[in-house]
């Protein structure tokens, strides 16, 4: 049956079609019966999924929809929200998973019969993988509930009965409290805490999601034993976390609107597997919205959770998407508890982690520093990517809390906090990796507590990452290894590794490979012995004492022994001689002075001919990029075309077929003005074509590919074919003109444009040497590696 209540935007009928969206806006002119927007707004409206597929078969515009793109638009276009929609999704295919012949008796017949069959037999499966809520013994629903394991037990701190008590019943037992005791209800610690959850939890930056429970809504528990409200430490007692898994039971109503997708789920999960259908929408979701999620890229959360190495019980306490928890490796009887502010992140990470592994699963909403949800947890390795800067961490309410070992941080020093916190979650010589902003290892603010993690050897590494690593993409984050200290060697040393040699000039991120191994060899290195002999440039491992001055300034560039650009006098001598191989080369390649003189059989001006028209007629193919596809390939971006580098961007994957590079294509960038085009050779065949590139693929019994390339380099030709905006210059590739030449003569000049593509990459090579050498012997003159002559 398909879903009536799903709508999809223009943009998502073009996809539907493989059209654009002009095309669409054309058919809403010319068509009457074209379907009526049914939402959205004026300028972007929204139409019946429904509709639309009928239409577009009717007018013979569209044979099958693709079975992803059926239910990706199913998703996006569900009532209450794509994110939403995303956690029922997770649901049906955890039942999918665990038990499919229950799924297949639910999902049998009609919509109605599988909503009402569906929050029974979800049940069976989300209690046990995710742990009940509380107050089940009570019967009020599935966010009712008793904790039936030790480890549930863990997301309901300081509580002392087995049952969560609702507001009404928090003021009645509060009201009565505070009789017996002389005091006022207002000056009741519990009121004190369900004044703190209310108004001190909410992240109005979070993206919200119906139907999951909400910590900030959560009344603190009333069994508390009331206390002056002036005393320290009943005003500072932070707020009781969300005291149910985030995951709840969806309920009859809310899963009928979704019967369609969840059957069109299931049948791609048929065809793609459970874990991979999850991860296709939450990626597709992810990459739709870039703007309001800060992802943990899976290089790093692999890197990260190889640093902590193998553990039984791992937390993150700002698990966003999950990505840290799901790089760390199953083991039997392995659990992972997860916390995030946001209530939909904390679902949808407990839904990708279950999906992922046969682990125990935990995962709460509610704000970490202010409302722990596991504060007797005791874990063997705590992964976290904490927000940066923020200065409404909690500062005011915390003041006292039990968990600054290290001392209080100052407000604009909540990464310290978020440190602090992680030590506090570690068993005994259990290990935290923390990613954190460079100002956190030599901001003066936070230079007492930076003190005290070394003096008592909790704080054992400071790793800088290249630039690129993470976002934000622009400056060298650091990660941070800590460990809960057991004992103090009489002579602590702690590892400061700077892998910044390693950065790329593309876009694709570091080099990864290099990075993950020269950071695990000196830390496996390190943690073995306890100390690093130097390498220059690289690693070293400092003692303490050293450390411990004014500044306690830990950033590893700072400590580290210079090395040279080029790695020794030996390393500058053979970039000195490719220099010079390079130089003779490019002297070899450098044009023969120009022949004035004319042919008098020579026409005094070619016919010409555009792109426009040679694509009409047949001689070329025109292809526009920008799709991803299904598998990861490098992709081709504008940025490599101009410098004559390898592919090295990324493209979020698609439904939508990608244009691969073939051997003897022309790409062309349409944007910034410049006069550029490059034949595809073997170091860029294969790749798939990025945003803001046009393809063009000669016959090549009509065109020769190197005369169709240079000419199109010409800045006159790319003038009269580009158009201006007030800050960008866009290139229209039709309008550019070639000269109607015979193969012979095409060939001639396509010699000729060859033999100038070889000396300006000669020219690029000997660039980048020049400045490498330059480089190295400034560094070597200056830190005495290279003397004078």
């Amino acid at each position: 049956m398909q879903d009536n209540a799903t709508e999809v935007t223009a943009a998502g009928i073009a996809r539907l079609a493989g059209v654009g969206r002009a095309a669409v806006s054309n058919w809403r002119r010319r068509h009457a019966d074209f379907p009526k927007p049914v939402g959205g707004t004026e300028t972007s409206p929204s139409f019946a999924l429904a509709d639309v597929e009928s239409w577009l078969r009717e007018q013979g515009k569209l044979a099958e929809v693709p079975l992803r793109e059926r239910v990706w638009q199913q998703l996006v276009g569900h009532p209450e929200g794509p994110v939403t929609a995303l956690v029922y999704a997770g649901c049906a295919l955890l039942l999918i998973q665990e038990r499919p012949t229950v799924w297949l008796d639910a999902s049998g017949g009609s919509d109605e019969r599988m909503a009402a069959m569906l929050p029974g037999a979800l049940e069976g499966v989300i209690v046990p993988r995710f742990g009940a809520a509380r107050g089940r013994g009570r019967g009020h629903g599935v966010h009712g509930g008793r904790v039936g394991d030790a480890a549930a037990a863990v997301n309901s701190p300081g509580s002392t009965s087995g049952s969560v008590n609702t507001p009404a019943e928090a003021e009645a037992e509060t009201s009565a409290s505070a009789a017996a005791s002389g005091t006022s209800a207002v000056n009741s610690a519990g009121a004190v805490n369900a004044v703190n959850t209310a108004n001190t939890q909410a992240a109005p930056s979070a993206p919200r999601t119906p139907n999951i429970p909400n910590a900030v809504n959560t009344p603190a528990d009333p069994t508390t034993p009331s206390a002056p409200v002036n005393t320290a430490p009943a005003v500072n007692v932070p707020p009781a976390a969300n005291n149910g898994p985030a995951v709840p039971t969806p309920t009859g109503p809310q899963l009928l609107p979704t019967a369609p997708l969840l059957r069109g789920v299931a049948d791609l999960a048929a065809e793609l597997g459970t874990r991979e259908t999850f991860e296709f929408l939450l990626g597709r979701h992810l990459d739709a919205n870039p703007r309001q999620y800060t992802l943990t890229p899976p290089e790093l959360a692999r890197l990260m959770a190889e640093l902590a190495g193998p553990a039984g019980t791992v937390l993150d306490p700002a698990c966003g998407t999950g990505t840290l928890l799901g790089a760390v490796t199953p083991r039997p009887e392995q659990q992972l508890y997860a916390q995030d502010n946001a209530p939909d992140l904390a679902a949808l990470t407990a839904l990708r982690l279950a999906l992922h592994a046969q682990v125990t699963v935990r995962a709460t909403a509610g704000d970490t520093l202010r409302a722990d949800a596991y504060p007797e947890l005791r874990a063997d390795v705590v992964l976290c990517h904490p927000p940066f800067n923020e200065r409404n961490w909690g500062h005011d309410e915390l003041a006292y809390d039990p968990r600054w070992e290290y001392g209080f941080p100052a407000r604009n020093e909540s990464e310290l906090a978020w440190v602090q916190h992680a030590l506090a979650r570690l068993a005994d010589a259990g290990t935290a990796v923390l990613l954190m902003p460079p100002a956190a290892a030599s901001r003066r603010s936070g230079r007492r507590i930076r003190a005290d993690l070394l003096r008592r050897g909790a704080l054992k590494a400071v790793v800088a990452l290249p630039i690129g690593a993470a976002p934000p993409y622009n400056i060298p984050l650091h990660l941070w290894v800590l460990r809960r200290p057991e004992r103090v060697l009489g002579q602590p040393e702690v590892l400061l590794v700077d892998t910044g040699r390693f950065a790329t000039e593309g876009r694709g991120g570091p080099d990864w490979q290099a990075v993950r191994g020269a950071v695990l060899d000196a830390w496996r290195a390190f943690d073995r012995a306890g100390r690093l002999d130097d390498e220059p440039g690289l690693a070293r491992s400092v003692p303490v004492i050293e450390l411990l001055d004014d500044d306690v300034d830990l950033a590893p560039a700072r400590h580290l022994p210079p090395a040279t650009a080029a790695d020794g006098a030996d390393e500058l001598t053979a970039v000195r001689e490719r220099l010079g191989e390079t130089l003779r080369l490019t002297a070899d390649l450098t044009p023969t002075p120009v022949d004035h003189a004319t042919d008098p059989d020579r026409p005094t001006r070619w016919p010409f001919t555009t792109i426009g028209e040679l694509a009409r007629g047949g001689a070329l193919v025109m292809r526009t990029g920008g799709n991803g596809g299904h598998a990861r390939v490098p992709v081709l971006t504008d940025h490599d075309v101009l410098a004559g580098t390898a592919p090295s961007g990324l493209l979020p994957e698609s439904d939508e077929e990608a244009v691969l590079t073939e051997a003897g294509d022309v790409v062309v960038p349409v944007l910034g003005g410049g006069s550029m085009a490059r034949v595809i050779d073997d170091m860029t065949v294969g790749a798939v074509l990025g945003r803001s590139l046009v393809l063009l693929r000669p016959d090549p019994a009509a065109l020769d590919p190197w005369f169709l390339a240079g000419f199109l380099r010409g800045t006159a030709n790319n003038r009269q074919a580009s158009s201006y905006a007030s800050t960008a210059t866009r290139l229209d590739v039709r309008r550019l003109q070639l000269p109607r030449l015979s193969l012979d003569e095409q060939w001639r000049y396509g010699a000729r444009f060859r033999a100038l593509e070889d000396f300006e990459r000669a020219l690029r090579q000997a660039g980048r040497l020049g400045e490498q050498l330059v480089r190295g012997m400034y560094d070597g003159l200056t830190d005495g590696t290279v003397m004078p002559e």
